[in-house]
């Protein structure tokens, strides 16, 4: 979620979103533990502390420049298409230990109007296996663009393809315009940290989402 910069200290605004964020009946989130990516907006932050939201796990951000090329990662890499969903799937269901990313789920992302500038990559190892994906969104050209989800299959970690298949992100981006590639990761994730960095992405100070229990 992200507030615009001129709109920072905007209270009627901050106390619009809170209303939407903390009244069931208002159809955007339900009853129960919730947590908003809500890092913007000095005027909503300062409403939902006073809410009662608390502070949870940190995450780290980073980004990686995009005015110069990207080297060759290594992997070869496809763009999937609707036809080979199946790969991704499977590749991501592994990576991230759910069973909930079915092919179903992966059309309804692809059918939806943010994936018309999005792409969805699997690169492959030297025995033509599916071990990592990513999905990169672009917001246009000059715009940063984003890598989300990022997962490497869980028989085939250890290998660096989670730095290669980041670094292909980059330069998928690189091609649709982006100015720069971000990512975000909670902080616990060592691995996932040191794989972007590894990939040419610079950590930016830790953010917290805010998370409300009732």
């Amino acid at each position: 979620m992200a507030i615009a910069p001129d709109a920072d200290h905007h209270e009627e605004l901050a106390r619009q979103l809170v209303t939407d964020l903390t009244q069931p009946e208002r159809g955007v989130l339900p009853r129960g533990k919730i947590c908003v990516e809500a890092r913007f907006g000095a005027a909503f932050q300062a409403l939902l502390v006073g809410d009662g939201w608390s502070a949870d796990e940190p995450w780290t951000p980073l980004s990686r420049d995009l005015s110069k090329p990207v080297d060759d990662c290594g992997l070869r890499v496809a763009v999937i298409g609707p036809e080979e969903a199946p790969v991704c799937t499977a590749v991501h269901r592994s990576a991230f230990g759910s069973a909930k990313f079915i092919d179903e789920r992966w059309h309804a992302m692809a059918s939806g109007p943010a994936y018309a500038d999005a792409r969805c990559l699997v690169g492959y190892d030297g025995q033509g296996r599916a071990v990592a994906t990513t999905t990169v969104w672009s917001a246009g050209p000059g715009k940063p663009g984003l890598l989300e989800p990022v997962g490497v299959h869980q028989d085939h970690r250890g290998h660096g393809y989670g730095k290669a298949i980041s670094v292909a992100a980059a330069a998928a981006l690189r091609e649709l315009g982006s100015s720069s590639a971000i990512v975000c990761t909670p902080s616990a994730n060592v691995g996932a940290v040191a794989a972007y960095v590894s990939a040419g992405f610079r950590a930016h100070p830790e953010v917290r989402d805010r998370c409300r229990d009732t």
